[in-house]
């Protein structure tokens, strides 16, 4: 399913998300960077680009959506998966998003929507 040379970066304030997160997508041979802030994740934007980013919506100074949309205006284009533990039907369609998945999360509809992402990004570059 997974290259070993694909790069998910995960943005999530909560630490038990981030571990949970970080070993399961380690276990099908992804390569993960995890960050604590949207912030924390841009200061690392010079050392290169994800293949795709999973954030989520609730968090403090930036919340996911800000994070996206930060990134768009700058001209960033990164495939994001929306996380978040509330159902908003909003957030269906924001543009931009390659899903939005609620927590907890389904193993199967996040490797949907990260081989989504990552088609995507190979189609387009």
């Amino acid at each position: 399913m997974a290259e070993a040379s694909l790069l998910i970066a995960i943005v999530d304030d909560d630490p038990a998300v981030l571990k949970g997160l970080s070993r399961l997508l380690r276990s099908h041979a992804f390569r993960v960077l995890t960050y604590g802030s949207g912030r924390e994740f841009l200061a690392a934007l010079p050392a290169g680009l994800p293949d795709c980013l999973i954030v989520d919506l609730q968090m403090p100074e930036m919340n996911g959506l800000e994070l996206q949309r930060h990134l768009a205006s700058s001209g960033i284009k990164i495939p994001t998966i929306l996380i978040t533990a509330y159902d908003d039907d909003a957030l269906r369609d924001h543009g931009g998003l390659v899903a939005s998945l609620r927590k907890p999360l389904q193993q199967q509809a996040l490797f949907e929507a990260i081989d989504r992402a990552v088609s995507g990004s190979r189609s387009a570059g």
